[in-house]
């Protein structure tokens, strides 16, 4: 039994030391450790054509007008290059804002006030200057009007529009897509507010309520949206609170029993239906009583005939 189990370790001493032993071992290793690589550029290969082919979804779009997915984040500018050279010829009316402050917000033209939607920006010096857009968009109009002194506007995300009026030389056409600070026009004069001079006339619109430029500058248009939902939060809230005497009205419309209690009592008009029953019954009983006599008085006039005739 020993002998037969030291033949299979003889056997393999007897190989190894031939010579072409360690070259086979090694070609084998080799061939072993190529067939792993192998396989696994091929497992690095799908995964880049996964890659490639999504790649090539993304790609499809490309090509189609882009859309600006940051305007939001922009902050709000005046539309001038130097604000620190500009003035307020009139103010946005506010109707929260004291009796002083919304009659120099009212504009005068043809014997008739006007409430201000926006705010008109000249320059100290009164010379004219360069309309810069307020923030990226689209212009959407383009007007010439000599009353406003024609009409640039740009719309924005999210129902928010801006307006540029009082100008000339306008430098964009509709459907144009300007960016922030872009040079859209040059101030002008209008002639339903002459007293300001070379001015623009700027306005912020969501869902077309005019709102208060200086409310906004130097903020992200983000707070345009968040301001006109809390705005509206509010309204809601004192709409709900101002309900509430509907609702106790209707409680003492509920309470109107005295109407009832009324039509009761007219149900409780049966006396007078008793009286004229008592009425008939009083009459049948006067005739009734009535018949009574006659009878006994026809009576007594039948036995004096009797009697006078016994008599005779």
């Amino acid at each position: 039994m020993r002998e037969e189990e030291k033949k299979p370790t003889s056997t393999i001493r007897r190989i190894l030391k031939q010579r072409w032993a360690l070259s086979a071992i090694y070609i084998a290793s080799a061939a072993i450790i190529l067939a792993a690589a192998f396989l696994l550029q091929n497992s690095f290969d799908d995964s880049a054509k996964d890659g490639k082919e999504e790649s090539a979804e993304t790609g499809k779009n490309y090509g189609q007008p882009s859309v600006e997915v940051n305007s939001n984040l922009e902050t709000i500018k005046m539309p001038v290059a130097d604000a620190d050279k500009s003035v307020i010829k009139k103010q946005f009316y506010d109707v929260n804002a004291d009796e002083k402050a919304q009659e120099e917000a009212l504009v005068f033209y043809n014997n008739r006030y006007e409430q201000n939607k926006g705010i008109d920006i000249a320059m100290e010096d009164g010379k004219s200057f360069d309309v810069k857009a307020s923030l990226s968009g689209n212009v959407t109009k383009v007007q010439d009007d000599a009353l406003l002194g024609n009409l640039v506007e740009v719309e924005h995300e999210d129902g928010v529009v801006t307006r540029y009026q009082s100008v000339k030389d306008i430098k964009v056409a509709v459907g144009d897509k300007v960016k922030q600070g872009q040079a859209i026009a040059t101030a002008g004069k209008s002639q339903i507010n002459e007293e300001a001079g070379v001015h623009v006339h700027f306005e912020i619109r969501k869902d077309n309520i005019a709102l208060n430029p200086l409310d906004f500058v130097n903020k992200q248009a983000s707070a345009i949206q968040s301001a006109t939902e809390a705005e509206g939060s509010e309204l809601n809230d004192s709409t709900d609170k101002e309900e509430t005497p509907a609702v106790e009205g209707s409680e003492t419309d509920k309470e109107e029993t005295p109407a009832v209690e009324e039509s009761e009592t007219g149900t409780d008009e049966t006396p007078a239906v008793d009286e004229t029953d008592e009425g008939t019954d009083l009459e049948s009983g006067t005739d009734e009583e009535g018949s009574v006599p006659g009878e006994d008085a026809t009576e007594e006039s039948d036995s004096l005939k009797d009697s006078l005739n016994q008599s005779n």
